[in-house]
């Protein structure tokens, strides 16, 4: 099977400058997600897909393959992850290469570890998923949610009222670090059927912001002191 990752990262952010090669505990965080793929050893291409001409430099330097430049049309914001991995696998496919697995790596994931990438990759080989999607478990049930309306707070779900947290269905959602599929001879693929991938809630967490980022810091250091690094 021939495998593909390919790591998203658009120049520029508005609410953290240059958030895909921002320093983080070290080095610049695009490249966790660039060393993970790397050293897994599941893919037969690690690239990544940028219209930053500094972005790529640091990719190259990194180890990754960047063949050609994100167009105008996927760099926008109006541009949807689909389209990006959508020209990726055209780019590849004229001149001659087909994949038929593929992996959207997130640049700003440092998270995403080989360990997880073959975990992922065993469970698309031995089931009959069509892509695989890490899920995190919320740790407070949204059933419990509450609504502000006119200075009042009111349940969301008022049929959950009375419910001990322990007593509801665990629900999960994208821990925003990769996504792994299968890819059809036309070139398509599934975003809307996932097999999970449950991860613990210490190796996710969203980096919108300065704060978020420190948070990250913190848990990521926690990480590998628990992980015996």
């Amino acid at each position: 099977m021939s495998t593909i990752a390919i790591i998203t990262a658009r120049g520029g952010s508005k609410r953290i400058p240059k958030k895909n090669i921002k320093v983080f505990c070290g080095k610049p965080i695009i490249v966790y997600s660039i060393q993970a793929a790397l050293e897994s050893g599941v893919f037969d291409e690690v690239m990544v897909s940028t219209d930053s001409e500094e972005i790529a430099q640091i990719a190259l330097e990194a180890g990754a393959a960047v063949p050609f430049m994100r167009s105008a049309g996927t760099s926008n914001d109006y541009a949807t992850m689909k389209d990006v991995l959508s020209e990726v696998l055209t780019c590849y496919a004229q001149e001659g290469r087909l994949f038929e697995e593929m992996c959207c790596i997130y640049p700003t994931a440092p998270f995403v570890t080989a360990d997880k990438l073959k975990r992922a990759h065993e469970i698309l080989m031995e089931t009959d998923a069509e892509s695989v999607l890490p899920v995190v478990q919320f740790s407070f049930p949204p059933q419990r949610g509450l609504l502000l309306s006119e200075g009042r707070l009111h349940y969301q779900y008022p049929e959950y009222q009375a419910f001990r947290s322990q007593d509801l269905e665990p629900v999960y959602h994208d821990c925003g670090q990769f996504y792994f599929y299968r890819v059809n001879p036309d070139l398509s693929f599934n975003i809307y059927s996932y097999a999970p991938m449950i991860v613990p809630e210490l190796e996710v967490q969203d980096i919108d912001n300065e704060s978020d980022w420190e948070i990250a810091e913190l848990k990521y250091q926690l990480m590998l002191q628990r992980k015996g690094e």
